[in-house]
């Protein structure tokens, strides 16, 4: 049986992050978006300046270890109305269908919980088939959402999750 933990990652840990984000996006997101597209959006967010910025500018980021090996991350931000979003949740392709998505969803609800916060909120792109692993996690569309990013539409849903159900 596989030891699982979820730590708080440090800066140090950026590297892992990036590459976990890359491998998760060139597994995921051919079926959706160009190669244009996710070159961009590679460089723009996956990149360990990238990451740096992100964990300066509040984000948490948290990797989940199988054995002490790194196989996925989740980035949560503390946002206003009692919401922990969920800025980023990937995996290895290799570890999707063992439950480790789930984990990373029960602990940011836990998270958020002992923070005094109420929901889980998160964006998925229409076309992703997270979307329905969202669903199965009891997450419900708020809103269907087109957000310009750099010359790019992000064909969103926003879903939000109530934690204390």
């Amino acid at each position: 049986m596989s030891a699982i933990t979820i730590q708080l990652a440090e800066p140090k840990e950026a590297i892992v992050i990036s590459e976990i984000g890359k491998a998760s996006y060139h597994a995921t997101y051919p079926a959706i978006l160009t190669e244009e597209q996710i070159n961009f959006m590679l460089a723009k967010n996956y990149t360990v300046e990238a990451i740096h910025e992100l964990m300066h500018s509040g984000q948490d980021f948290y990797v989940l270890y199988e054995d002490l090996v790194a196989k996925g991350f989740i980035a949560v931000q503390m946002k206003e109305n009692s919401i922990l979003r969920i800025e980023k949740l990937y995996l290895l392709p290799e570890v999707k269908g063992k439950g480790y998505g789930k984990t990373l969803i029960d602990f940011s609800a836990e998270l958020a919980i002992s923070t005094g916060l109420t929901h889980l909120e998160l964006n998925v792109n229409r076309g992703n088939p997270a979307y329905h692993f969202y669903l199965k996690q009891g997450f419900l569309v708020t809103e269907s959402v087109d957000i310009p990013y750099y010359g790019y539409i992000l064909d969103d849903y926003v879903m939000q999750k109530d934690v204390l159900l």
